[in-house]
Parts: structure tokens; sequence; C-alpha cells
């Protein structure tokens, strides 16, 4: 690919992360997933804000996806600044330096028929 393809700000208007789960771990433990994926000949530098209905944004959590890769990111595995806290609902806002493509995912297995969700998110800039 000769252009990195995507957006440098993408928006996930909705999350939760179910408090508990039905099923061996980690495979099975309930979670929301960003995937990231960068086409380009560079490092993308992401930051994510977490924000809240009745509280202040959290961030930004950093990490990097390697040039031409693909990361796949559990909210549940974020620590620093703080955790995700567990049974909130709660939006997210990616910001990078060059332009990727991020695909929201949820696994709800809070009942053994396990629900799967995915989505792309909104690419705001």
């Amino acid at each position: 690919m000769k252009q990195a393809i995507g957006h440098k700000v993408w928006a996930i208007a909705e999350g939760y992360i179910p408090a508990y789960s039905n099923g061996p771990e980690p495979q099975f433990t309930s979670h929301e997933t960003a995937c990231i994926l960068n086409t380009s000949d560079q490092d993308a530098h992401v930051k994510i804000w977490i924000y809240f209905s009745d509280r202040d944004p959290v961030g930004p959590y950093q990490l990097t996806v390697p040039a031409k890769r693909t990361k796949h990111l559990r909210f549940n595995d974020l620590k620093d600044p703080e955790p995700v806290p567990l049974d909130t609902d709660y939006a997210s806002v990616f910001e990078s330096d060059v332009p990727v493509v991020v695909q929201h995912t949820r696994l709800d297995s809070r009942q053994s028929e396990n629900a799967l969700l995915s989505t792309m998110a909104f690419p705001a800039g």
C-alpha cells in the first residue's frame, strides 16, 4: 500500500466492561477491544482519553502501533494513568500522529451464551 489509510482522530461513543464473566480466562473474560490498523511506513503513536457521564476524562493512555502492523488493545488492560473501571459506562477518543483505522469489539460473557459486538469507530479527523 503506497499511502496510509484511515484518520488521525477516532471516537467510540459506547463502552462498558461487565464486572463479571463466565468461562475460562483470559479467552472468555468480558472485555472491550480497540483494533488499531496502521498501514503507514511510520509507527503510530496513539493517545486515548476515556470519558465518563459523571466525572472528568482520564488520559492520555499511550501506545505505539508499529508501521504496517495491527494492535488489538483490551481496554481491560489499560492501567496508566488508571484502570478503566468495570460496570461503568464510558466513551473513548483516539488521537494518532499518523492515519490509522480503529474498530471496536466487545465480548460480554456474563452468561454462558456469549455475545460479541463489533463496529467501526467514528472517524473524526
